[in-house]
């Protein structure tokens, strides 16, 4: 099986265990967690490129799972994750990760975090290895082993 068919099996299989858990997934700490995973997958390499802003702000907006929560909020929650990591990706990540970090207390909500970054990573098809090594690093900061999702 090619790497792109793959990666695109891997976030559907993701949003289709999502959609399962969508009645449990309805938590501030998922809310802002998801967010910051977001943020950090679209700025994974370091930089965020308008056309790649639009495009992740149009996946949230379009995920069965996040319309849980009120768009403008989502919007404005994605931004202000992205405005730190692109102000010092170095010491927004922190940020970010530590905003990821409370979803920890709830293991499905962690996982569902972790299957968003996926999800978000493989929407073009190129779940490259800049958003893989912040997922793995999300994996790390919700306390979840990176092998239980391939990465």
């Amino acid at each position: 099986m090619a790497l792109w068919d793959r990666i695109r099996e891997s976030a559907s299989t993701m949003q289709s265990q999502l959609m399962a858990k969508r009645n449990d997934l309805r938590s501030g700490a998922f809310r802002d967690a998801s967010m910051a995973m977001c943020a950090l997958v679209a700025a994974a390499d370091g930089t965020v490129d308008p056309a790649e802003r639009q495009r992740v702000a149009q996946l949230i907006a379009a995920n069965e799972v996040l319309r849980n929560f009120d768009a403008d909020d989502l919007r404005r929650r994605f931004e202000d994750n992205l405005a730190r990591l692109t102000a010092d990706f170095g010491f927004g990540k922190v940020s970010v990760l530590r905003e990821i970090a409370k979803a920890a207390k709830k293991p499905a909500e962690a996982r569902a975090v972790i299957q968003i970054g996926i999800v978000i990573g493989g929407a073009d098809g190129d779940f490259d290895k800049a958003e893989q090594a912040v997922v793995r690093e999300a994996c790390f900061a919700l306390d979840l082993p990176p092998h239980e999702f391939d990465l």
